[in-house]
């Protein structure tokens, strides 16, 4: 077993496929207008509908009207929703839908306190802290502020690429892990020997599943 591995901010059905052929375990489709990565909800449909069995779709909302939240839901088969900005335990819960907090990551954040505010989310997605960004920055953090026994499946996210993902799952053993701009030959342009080689780097690290919670 090895962490499972999602593919954040796709803008294509013919890539979306052939990332989930490399090995993506899910795909992550960006609502968030001022993204270089951002979809409409039409162009959403026509990639969560080409998705095969046991890919998984989650879309990314950044402090999102409830009411475009809303309306993707309508259109969007979504398995997962992925909330990036400073939303609430309660919005996020508001949808009835599974869910994940993304949580930007600095000194000084109790990691522990947060995960218990969002006790139902089905994980806990830590970023690197950008004032500049809410995701999607290709920063990596500091992996040693993250502490032993979170009580949510730990999504580990920023400045992953092909040359460090092996070291990332061995020294945290997350759950799952999530790239965006680590596999891009452009921003918003995902490569997909770049994936190729994401993907066989995750596979080839020493994971234990009882470390991750699994």
């Amino acid at each position: 077993m090895t962490p499972r591995i999602k593919i954040c901010g796709l803008r294509d059905v013919a890539t979306a496929q052939r990332l989930a052929a490399l090995g993506a375990d899910a795909i992550g489709l960006v609502f968030y207008e001022p993204s270089l990565r951002n979809v409409s909800i039409n162009l959403a449909h026509e990639i969560a509908a080409a998705m095969p069995p046991f890919v998984s779709t989650v879309g990314l909302f950044v402090d999102a009207d409830p009411s475009l939240v809303e309306g993707v839901l309508r259109t969007v088969p979504l398995d997962l929703l992925q909330f990036h900005g400073d939303e609430s335990p309660e919005y996020c819960r508001s949808f009835g839908r599974p869910y994940i907090k993304a949580v930007r990551v600095k000194p000084g954040l109790d990691l522990l306190e947060f995960a218990d505010r969002y006790a139902d989310a089905r994980g806990l997605l830590c970023d690197a802290y950008s004032a500049a960004a809410p995701g999607g920055t290709g920063e990596r953090f500091d992996w040693s502020l993250l502490p032993v026994g979170l009580p949510l499946p730990l999504i580990l996210s920023g400045g992953l690429s092909p040359v460090n993902v092996t070291e990332a799952v061995e020294r945290v053993q997350p759950w799952a892990v999530d790239v965006s701009s680590g596999v891009e030959s452009s921003k918003g342009v995902k490569d997909a020997l770049l994936v190729k080689q994401f993907v066989a780097a995750v596979r080839a690290a020493r994971f234990d599943p009882a470390s991750a919670g699994l």
